[in-house]
């Protein structure tokens, strides 16, 4: 999967349009995606789906404030 993708749902999250990102990100297979869909439950406040999607990217749970675990991502799909 390319990461402009990737990159484009956490804008698309960003700018306010969680269904949209959470519409893109549901149906692709991979550790990036899953990462990513455990944030976007963890914006939603779905704790329990979030710990599912950690669980699949082989991530540990972030506890750290939603804008620092987005920049991460963002960081990691940069990198």
């Amino acid at each position: 999967m390319n990461c402009k993708t990737y990159i484009e749902v956490l804008q698309i999250e960003r700018a306010g349009d969680w269904d949209k990102a959470h519409r893109i990100i549901q149906d692709i297979d991979t550790t990036e995606a899953a990462w990513i869909h455990a944030y976007l439950h963890r914006v939603e406040g779905d704790l329990g789906n979030a710990a599912f999607w950690y669980r699949r990217a082989g991530k540990p749970q972030c506890r750290s404030p939603l804008n620092e675990e987005w920049q991460a991502i963002m960081d990691a799909l940069l990198d």
